[in-house]
């Protein structure tokens, strides 16, 4: 039973983060911006030319070390797999942006809203299928829950602080290097408002079904 258990755990864990990453390909097609937590990773690869899923393993090693410089011998050396996760999500990445390739590019505001509106449903429904696993987290979860610990500042208050610091540093890196927006627009400032509130919905109409698999 333990090891169904664990392997219907992977695979929501699996579906969660491949789900996540279609919802970051059409926040990127949609050319609306993108969300607060792929903001530098999208920044790399506007400023630099870094392709995005290489950028993003790059950001979640970044931030992983910097967990460790911050709790120093306190590290959890099993969190080292947030390496792992981040590479497999960079990978995720990578190919989901390749799909969105086969989709129109949208001409009209509305249709750029559609599917940023699509992009935030399916990264809420990501999280939604990833979070309840209790696996290894996402890297920019792991530092959020170690700042959380070490300043004591509660989840949610350094969920709102991580995230505005992530897109003011992609807005002033755009702003200095490519003199514009770059990641950041309507879409980022979507999505820093309504992935939480969909996952709110989601949670109370399916939350039960969702944890009774875990």
């Amino acid at each position: 039973m333990k090891q169904a258990a664990l392997g219907q755990r992977l695979g929501f864990y699996g579906l969660g983060l491949f789900v996540m990453t279609i919802g970051i390909a059409l926040s990127v097609k949609s050319h609306l911006g993108v969300s607060p937590i792929s903001s530098i990773p999208y920044t790399m690869t506007v400023v630099w030319g870094i392709e995005m899923g290489k950028a993003t393993i790059i950001l979640h090693t970044f931030l992983v070390l910097l967990q460790i410089l911050i709790l120093r011998k306190a590290f959890d050396w099993h969190q080292l797999f947030q390496v792992v996760v981040g590479i497999i999500f960079g990978y995720f990445t990578t190919f989901c942006n390749w799909l969105a390739t086969f989709l129109p590019t949208p001409r009209t505001l509305l249709a750029q809203l559609i599917l940023s509106g699509l992009s935030i449903v399916l990264i809420a429904i990501g999280i939604f299928c990833y979070m309840p696993t209790n696996l290894i987290p996402l890297a920019g979860e792991g530092i959020m829950g170690v700042i959380a610990d070490v300043t004591h500042i509660p989840f949610p208050k350094v969920k709102v602080a991580t995230d505005s610091t992530m897109v003011l540093i992609s807005v002033l890196t755009c702003l200095l290097l490519v003199h514009g927006l770059g990641s950041v627009g309507l879409g980022t400032i979507l999505a820093a408002i309504l992935v939480g509130t969909t996952l709110n919905v989601i949670m109370h109409f399916f939350g039960k079904w969702r944890y009774s698999l875990v």
